[in-house]
């Protein structure tokens, strides 16, 4: 789950990182309230989850006498479609230098990674590109409670010592919040010290109990009901419906679909053992994604009862057509109650994937 940034800046601060002093506001007559802590120059910053948000018109500039008015504009716009919720006012800081910094894993290796950067800031990405010599990076054991002070000093080079701290404690805060991604962007020095002047934090979503989140904003709603099912699902862009058990014949659906030139709208794993009732939900969810004009079920009977499959995709009700492959435990008496119901079933994956297909377009 993504963080906005001034949770994230609230763990640093935790961890001993500096960050800018900021007020939160969820609507612009609030800043009355705290006129007196504003400083003579601001930024004011839209907390919303996406990225890009300062070239898309989410950071402005402000003094105290025009502070209001800029939040007010800032609330009554979107960012890249989304809608400002929460601003965050933050002291403008006397930049000296900018650095860029983020740790995530490096899934070959099965460590972290820190990249590190000597110029920070909005086009960290293009600089990432055009010259690949100006990102450095490490990795190392995870059983490590600190970064290595030689492996740190290899990496931030010239940068002021200070850098090399403030990189080992936002390593502290990627190991002990359970992140996927923590990042500084830009790390900035100024005549105070160095202070992480935005800052991005993902934690895994399996470890989001464990960190005392409840709800994972992530998830859309329909994302949400499939969870409350146990379904393994992701909503995609297309207009197939997908439903299978087991990873990997869902996955091969999916592929079959695109090798075949349509578009799925969903990953759904109903899991192995599923019962009608859980078909049928799986079934209603799918229905309900507004793009989908078919349903592929795709399911082999070996725990899973083939006649439950088909008493829950009748049991669903819905209105697009459904194209099914059963095969396995009681797949006939299976075939035999979808037949009456006059669905369409096919005998291999490649001709139902080819028939929705057909149908979608």
């Amino acid at each position: 789950m993504k963080l906005l940034e001034y949770e994230a800046k609230q763990l640093f601060s935790e961890e001993g990182i500096r960050v800018p002093k900021g007020i939160l506001v969820g609507k612009h007559e609030e800043i009355l309230l705290h006129m007196d802590a504003i400083p003579a120059k601001v930024a004011v910053k839209a907390q919303v989850d996406v990225g890009g948000r300062g070239k898309a018109g989410g950071v402005l500039m402000a003094d105290r006498d025009t502070v209001i008015e800029t939040a007010r504009k800032l609330f009554n716009t979107t960012i890249k479609g989304l809608p400002v919720q929460r601003i965050l006012i933050e002291e403008r800081l006397e930049i000296r230098h900018e650095y860029y910094v983020s740790i995530t894993i490096d899934r070959t290796k099965k460590q972290p990674v820190i990249l590190f950067a000597e110029t920070g800031g909005i086009d960290i990405e293009e600089t990432a590109k055009t010259d690949k010599k100006a990102i450095r990076s490490i990795s190392f054991c995870p059983l490590l409670a600190d970064v290595p002070g030689f492996l740190l000093r290899e990496l931030c080079g010239d940068a002021p010592v200070e850098i090399q701290a403030t990189v080992n404690r936002l390593y502290h805060v990627f190991c002990h919040k359970d992140a996927l991604l923590a990042e500084i962007n830009p790390l900035v020095t100024t005549p105070a010290g160095v202070y992480a002047a935005d800052a991005k934090l993902i934690i895994d979503d399996n470890s989001l109990a464990r960190q005392g989140i409840v709800l994972n904003r992530d998830l859309t709603e329909r994302e949400r009901e499939a969870e409350k099912h146990g379904f393994s699902y992701v909503e995609l862009q297309g207009n197939i419906g997908v439903i299978g058990n087991g990873a990997g014949l869902t996955m091969a659906t999916l592929d079959l679909i695109e090798y075949y030139g349509g578009r799925a709208a969903d990953f759904l794993d109903v899991g192995g053992g599923a019962d009608s009732e859980r078909v049928m939900h799986a079934v209603r969810l799918v229905s309900g994604v507004p793009t989908v004009k078919v349903i592929v079920v795709n399911l082999l009977g070996g725990i899973t009862r083939c006649d439950e499959v088909a008493r829950g995709i009748i049991a669903s009700g819905v209105p697009e057509p459904v194209i099914v492959r059963i095969a396995g435990t009681n797949a006939e008496e299976g075939r035999k109650l979808l037949a009456e119901k006059g669905y369409e079933m096919l005998d291999t994956m490649d001709l139902v994937v080819k028939k929705a297909v057909e149908v979608a377009s």
